[in-house]
């Protein structure tokens, strides 16, 4: 995909620029293209048509219950949830970001949208930007995406300034800065990176802006594996989240929540054409790498649960695809484990550049070449100090700990995609074998708990904010 340009007698390669637009809490199964009946997502689903999608990506878990800002972090960084500081709250300058290194590789880097991280990383990271949220969501009591707080651009990287409230909607927002820069690319000769990062469709999703598609609730389909309740306390059954619609659920609360949800993703999806049309008209598109991705996935009455604070594949698994100029990846599927950090490698990869020492993530270049089927025998999943997961083969194996109470679940995901039927006391045998899998993943991955001891760490209690930012700080 390395395009030549002579200079003198001399060739000289040109360097791909990247457009990464990244969503929040956006389902695999929202997007028309990857199976949903009911969205209308034409924008995003030209990206899945044209890119390779790797269909079993997995965002690698959280400590607390803003699953994005570790994501964002473990994205950003290429590294798994126990090598980000804090949570993801703060990157410290030993882990390289991703616009970090291409910055240091002689690109223009820009970002606009949200950065759940601390303002340092932000600042080492571009050198462009404009209309930049640093938080977690929109508050309700403060107008939600209609009246979002952002900040301009501070070449000083301080972000003393108050934020400004901004006069559209979040995402018409990001996407006019992202035009506005997109626009200056189109006679310059670096290479750029464009960070997009959505906040939709996060909620708060009561009031939706005056374009994109509308969606009545009768018209809409009930998730197959949908439940009124979870079946057992998980341990975060009384979350933000958990507390959006009150339980039991019936089909019409959900369908009339989904009418919401969905409005918020078609309103995405059309702001997304929007930045892709404008890398188009700069004349970038032929040396343009295009990353499409989702922060984490959500319930959405799935489960019998809401948001996003479990390790089901509604939740923990995202929507992401990847698209080269070259056509290398055009119209593919992949069901290659993986990572959503693994992106970053991926990336360094595709473009020729040194994979910086901090990263710990694998490049997916071989799958999408076609050299290799797998990049990852198994993904481990983990959330705050009460859930861990494995994933290997067709299984998924989940074990709680709430209190010293444990409860194990074990799924065919072939044939129970909705993870409905648990086979943990039918299937002994595969059970213990992924439970001795997941203890080994859990020592390899630097985890905190230990599945040997009755209440994992500690006395047991649910970990709190002021101990997980005290959990593996770096240098």
């Amino acid at each position: 995909m390395v395009a030549v340009a002579l200079s003198g007698c001399q060739r000289e390669a040109v360097k791909p620029n990247v457009l990464f637009i990244l969503v929040d809490d956006m389902q695999a199964d929202a997007v028309a293209a990857l199976g949903n009946r009911d969205t209308y997502t034409p924008n995003i689903d030209r990206l899945i048509n044209e890119g390779v999608v790797f269909t079993r990506t997995y965002t690698n878990g959280a400590l607390c219950g803003a699953l994005s800002m570790p994501s964002r972090a473990m994205l950003l960084t290429g590294r798994g949830v126990f090598e980000v500081q804090s949570d993801g709250m703060k990157i410290p300058a030993s882990q390289i970001t991703l616009p970090e290194h291409l910055k240091n590789n002689g690109y223009r880097t820009f970002a606009t949208g949200k950065w759940h991280s601390d303002h340092a990383s932000f600042a080492r990271s571009f050198t462009e930007g404009d209309n930049i949220f640093f938080g977690g969501m929109h508050p309700y009591e403060k107008n939600g995406h209609c009246t979002p707080r952002l900040h301009h651009f501070d070449p000083t990287g301080k972000y003393d300034e108050p934020p400004f409230a901004g006069q559209n909607f979040s995402s018409k927002m990001y996407a006019d800065a992202a035009i506005n820069f997109l626009k200056t690319t189109e006679h310059d000769n670096q290479p750029f990176m464009a960070f997009v990062s959505f906040t939709s469709p996060h909620d708060p999703r009561n009031i939706l802006p005056d374009y994109g598609k509308k969606y009545s609730p009768a018209g809409l389909s009930v998730p197959d594996n949908f439940l009124p309740e979870h079946p057992f306390d998980n341990g975060e059954l009384n979350i933000r989240d958990e507390q959006l619609l009150p339980v039991p659920r019936t089909p019409e609360q959900l369908k009339k929540e989904l009418s919401l949800y969905y409005g918020m993703v078609s309103e995405v999806d059309l702001q997304i054409g929007r930045v892709v049309d404008a890398l188009e008209e700069s004349g970038n598109m032929d040396n343009t790498i295009i990353v499409f991705a989702s922060d984490n996935g959500l319930a959405m009455g799935q489960n019998g649960l809401i948001g996003k604070q479990s390790l089901y594949e509604h939740s923990v698994g995202v929507p992401m695809a990847i698209i080269t100029p070259d056509g290398l990846s055009s119209g593919k599927r992949s069901d290659a484990l993986c990572y959503l950090y693994d992106l970053y490698p991926t990336l360094c990869d595709l473009m020729g550049l040194d994979v910086p020492v901090s990263v710990t993530g694998k490049s997916l270049k071989p799958v999408m070449e076609g050299k290799r089927e797998q990049i990852r025998e198994q993904v481990f999943l983990a959330y705050s100090n009460q859930q861990r997961a494995v994933v290997s083969g067709d299984y998924k194996y989940i074990i709680y700990n709430v209190e010293g109470k444990i409860t194990e679940q074990l799924f065919n995901l072939q044939k129970d995609p909705g993870e409905l039927v648990n086979l943990a006391d039918e299937l002994t045998e595969k059970k213990n074998e992924l439970h001795d899998l997941l203890m080994n993943q859990m020592v390899e991955n630097h985890d905190f708990c230990d599945l040997t001891q009755p209440l994992w760490w500690k006395d047991g209690h649910k970990l709190t904010w002021d101990e997980l930012i005290n959990l593996y700080v770096f240098e």
